[in-house]
């Protein structure tokens, strides 16, 4: 009997990295369960614990890339963790991607190679 593995990307479709992990992902041979993170963000609770599951800082999980960062003023070094989760959650653009979530652990795929680890 096979053993089917359970395998969540928190995908961005128009990010070149996402797009190479979910191939990666494929590549082995799983049809993981893709979120569209930005149409369907996590909750709240749920961001936060997949960030400490990846051993990352809130700051660290965040796109530091676009005008949004830069107009929301979130390269302020002062900003706690919460204002940063508050500040991705309410714009779900601003969470790095992609997340993958696997029975083996949580990593940011940035580079996409990094979800080797999870296969």
């Amino acid at each position: 009997m096979a053993i089917t593995r359970l395998i969540t990307i928190y995908h961005n479709n128009a990010c070149g990295t996402s797009r190479k992990t979910l191939e990666a992902i494929r590549a082995s041979g799983v049809e993981p369960e893709i979120i569209d993170y930005v149409k369907n963000p996590p909750s709240r609770a749920g961001l936060k614990a997949m960030i400490a599951k990846a051993g990352l800082t809130a700051r660290a999980a965040m796109r530091d890339k676009g005008d949004l960062y830069e107009e929301l003023g979130l390269a302020d070094a002062s900003l706690s963790d919460d204002t940063l989760l508050d500040a991705m959650i309410a714009h779900p653009i601003l969470i790095n991607r992609p997340f993958v979530v696997t029975d083996k652990g949580v990593r940011l795929c940035r580079p996409s190679e990094l979800v080797l680890e999870l296969l």
